[in-house]
């Protein structure tokens, strides 16, 4: 899909060119093309749909397999997913990550940033600079120290320094505020629209989405400080709060990517499932949970098996060769087109007659309003502003809503679940955990909230090569043989970002 919208970009450009002798101009370097000459507009809706695509690809898969939400099976010999179940994730596996988030999505929003100001258009550069936050967010998450303050440079500097997590997690803050004011600026010669495939519309009613997000992409920010900091965290998210900044306040504000039930435009967890089918599971641990619970968010999330049983079974690291377990459903795939019946055995194919098939325009669901609850659940425990039991309610609610749960069914679990109770730690532990199954299909986040709190309590697999479950991935293979600036590779995966210390 990146390589289509590239392609296209370029066909666009050539047919716009006034004449061949600008284009043949033999002191312009042809690989520029894309910096010096495609417009903004275009530009935003590569990012856009890059961003989208990234949630929902290799890192949104090694946070879910690593917190037990998926499990990596096989019909014989074994697969990725289940190599990275073990915790077997290796330099040369998050080359396509690395490439994709520092090659291309950040070197294009640098270039929206640096023509935006050129253009006069503050509205494009605020949101290239949210979303260059956003994704640096996710990049120190996932690998702690990257490069910053050198990156993005082009030929003026090919090997990059990597600069320090914390330093980069500063920076984060800066970039939303400064997104937030250009988002707000009075006048813009340009400003996105429908080219946006994230809160696409005019860009005078979804600018409020933007500034929503990124006050409360903050707050996410912030409370990543929990374990390092904690008053520090309680301190900012009182500051930020206190200071009337707009956040989150429905489901229509999440920050997610529409897809469509045509080739090449579903979303990429479904076509994963139809290119390396009998890859992923449903995982017995988040299962198990929502089981115990008879939480109503199953009958979306998860196909039944035996199929038609009206009961879930989630599959485990190391366990035998098999397909009878709940595969992922409707929340991630979107809605059934056509379902076979289930095999003599009750479980389904991932294609074919004994299959169910899909629209896979599910949404990729990047930051929800029901993540916002339960930041501010979280936050309000440790003495931030608010009532923690409103907002726990409200994130369990929220993603219900979200799920397509009955009004009825929601008022039941609430009435049995929605109540914290105990002491402080019993209360992040709800806190945490119904956090967790809102959170299925999000890009890392629960990996995170496992490395600050220790909930939900998951242990280490049965079959694991490593010691303890990882803490961060190995840098991309690609970055230790091209960048002399590059740290040594880590000696190990157990390695902590710097707010897990």
């Amino acid at each position: 899909m990146k390589n289509i919208i590239k392609f296209i970009l370029i066909l666009l450009l050539v047919g716009s060119l006034p004449s061949c002798k600008k284009y043949l101009d033999i002191n312009k370097d042809p690989d520029n093309i894309l910096e010096d000459e495609v417009p903004i507009n275009l530009l935003l809706t590569n990012v856009t749909t890059s961003t989208g695509f990234i949630g929902g690809s290799d890192l949104f898969r090694y946070g879910a397999l690593l917190t037990q939400q998926f499990s990596g099976q096989t019909t014989g010999g074994e697969t990725q997913t289940q190599a990275y179940e073990k915790y077997l994730i290796q330099s040369a596996d998050v080359n396509n990550a690395w490439v994709l988030y520092n090659a291309s999505n950040l070197n294009d929003i640098e270039v929206i940033i640096k023509r935006s100001a050129e253009q006069g258009a503050p509205h494009y550069s605020g949101v290239a600079k949210i979303l260059k936050a956003y994704t640096y967010q996710l990049m120190v998450d996932a690998w702690g120290d990257v490069p910053y303050s050198e990156a993005q440079q082009t030929t003026a500097n090919l090997f990059p320094k990597y600069d320090k997590g914390a330093d980069v997690y500063n920076e984060i803050i800066k970039l939303l505020n400064e997104g937030i004011a250009e988002c707000n600026a009075a006048t813009s010669s340009l400003s996105p629209g429908s080219n946006s495939t994230i809160y696409t519309g005019t860009f005078s009613t979804k600018k409020a989405n933007w500034i929503k997000f990124a006050n409360t992409l903050k707050l996410r920010v912030y409370l990543h400080y929990s374990k390092l900091d904690k008053p520090f965290m309680v301190n900012q998210i009182t500051t930020l709060v206190n200071s009337g900044a707009p956040f989150f306040a429905a489901n229509a504000d999440n920050f997610e990517m529409p897809f469509f039930n045509a080739a090449n435009r579903q979303n990429p967890i479904h076509q994963f499932e139809l290119t390396r089918t009998n890859y992923l599971f449903a995982n017995k641990f988040l299962v198990d949970m929502m089981n115990l619970k008879l939480d109503p968010r199953r009958q979306f999330y998860f196909t039944q098996f035996p199929g038609g049983s009206g009961a879930y079974v989630g599959a485990k690291a190391a366990d035998p060769v098999s397909q009878k377990y709940s595969r992922m459903h409707v929340y991630l795939r979107g809605a059934v087109v056509n379902a076979g019946p289930p095999k003599a055995d009750g479980s389904y194919d991932p294609t074919g007659t004994n299959s169910i098939s899909y629209t896979g325009d599910a949404p990729i669901r990047m930051f929800t309003y029901s993540e916002y609850n339960f930041i501010r659940a979280e936050a309000a425990l440790n003495g931030a502003p608010g009532d923690p039991q409103i907002f726990f309610q409200e994130g369990i609610r929220a993603s219900m809503l979200g799920a397509g749960v009955s009004a009825a069914d929601i008022t039941t679990y609430l009435a049995a679940n929605g109540t914290l109770a105990g002491t402080d730690a019993d209360k992040l532990k709800q806190i945490i955990e119904e956090k967790y199954v809102a959170l299925y299909g999000t890009i890392e986040e629960p990996w995170t909230d496992w490395r600050r709190t220790g909930f939900p309590a998951i242990v280490k697999v049965s079959n694991a090569v490593l010691s303890d479950i990882p803490r961060s991935l190995p840098y991309a293979q690609s970055e230790m043989d091209l960048n002399p600036n590059a740290p040594p590779q880590k000696s190990s995966i157990l390695e902590k970002v710097f707010w897990d210390k």
